[in-house]
């Protein structure tokens, strides 16, 4: 069966965006909301390891190397089949497993539950953290206006 066209597209997105949010969560976090991790097999056990960040000058400029980071990764296979992927910052291994595990669940036929009980919250908290940065810097925020004086007219 091959999927085609918009609908891979479409589940492209969305994976990219559970697999972006697990990677961005703190490693903590993702334990207590999945401290029991079903059975698997290990495709690629925890590594660490260095990516090159690339950066642009503006955004539009042409790429260049801009350092590297620390990054581990994992795949891991479900009972049932589903191979699970994930890439975090940094050196928690334990964060990469667990990644992994989420990611193989949620395609299988546990995905609303984990959708409910693991990606919600972390979105939830995520979003919250995004708020109260935002609000931080718009407190700092400098408004410049220029007063019109009478001779100016």
């Amino acid at each position: 069966m091959s999927i085609t066209g918009e609908t891979a597209t479409g589940q492209t997105a969305e994976r990219q965006g559970w697999m972006g949010l697990l990677a961005r969560a703190p490693g903590a976090r993702l334990a207590a909301l999945l401290p029991d991790l079903p059975a698997h097999e290990v495709l690629r056990p925890p590594e660490i390891g260095a990516v090159m960040v690339r950066g642009r000058v503006g955004g539009t400029g042409a790429a260049f190397n801009l350092s590297e980071m620390t990054v581990t990764r994992c795949v891991l296979r479900l009972g049932c089949g589903a191979v699970g992927h994930a890439h975090v910052q940094g050196r928690d291994k334990g964060h990469a497993l667990r990644a992994a595990v989420v990611d193989a669940l949620m395609q299988t036929g546990a995905a609303a539950e984990v959708r409910a009980g693991v990606l919600a919250p972390l979105a939830a908290e995520e979003a919250a953290r995004r708020g109260l940065r935002a609000a931080k810097a718009a407190a700092t925020k400098v408004e410049f206006f220029t007063m019109v004086r009478g001779e100016d007219q």
